[in-house]
């Protein structure tokens, strides 16, 4: 796996993108810049954001922060979007994709914020948090796609890789 040299685009320096545009394009932005590096090879690329009540939520800039994205989901639904965009060299294909998925988080406290903070790496992680790490601790319930929630939706792109690259790619 290969971290894009991209510059994500944020919500609040395009605030007349909707979020699932934003992960799109973000998705789109990471997939063009590795395929540029490695010619002749497919590129799997996939942005994530969380929102919640309108507010856009991606990575956390400090410790802070988190704690207050933390807090701001307490108790609260939020919906995590994820784009993906697979690119088979020179662009012979393409498919792309935003699965949507509905979390509760439950009433967290202060405490249990920052042991969560303190236990688990979440500066690269919208929402700061990361179902995979321990988030299902923070969790009442998900609707929808788990795999989404961690940032690659597999109900999606698995079809996309075995149509367009084969079982055997």
């Amino acid at each position: 796996m290969e971290k894009p040299e991209v510059e994500e685009w944020m919500a609040e320096d395009f605030p007349e993108m909707a979020p699932a545009d934003l992960a799109r394009e973000n998705a789109r932005r990471k997939a063009k810049a590795v395929a540029e590096r490695h010619p002749g090879k497919p590129v799997l690329a996939a942005d994530t954001l969380v929102i919640c009540e309108s507010r856009v939520l991606g990575k956390p800039a400090d410790e802070e922060m988190a704690k207050r994205m933390l807090g701001w989901l307490s108790g609260r639904t939020h919906e995590v979007i994820t784009a993906a965009v697979l690119m088979l060299p020179s662009g012979m294909k393409t498919r792309e994709a935003v699965v949507r998925t509905r979390v509760k988080f439950r009433e967290l406290g202060a405490a249990e914020v920052s042991d969560y903070l303190r236990e688990v790496e979440v500066m690269d992680k919208a929402g700061a948090y990361a179902l995979q790490d321990g988030g299902d601790r923070l969790v009442e319930r998900v609707e929808g796609s788990r795999s989404n929630v961690i940032g690659l939706p597999m109900e999606t792109v698995l079809p996309w890789w075995e149509e367009l690259v084969g079982e055997g790619g």
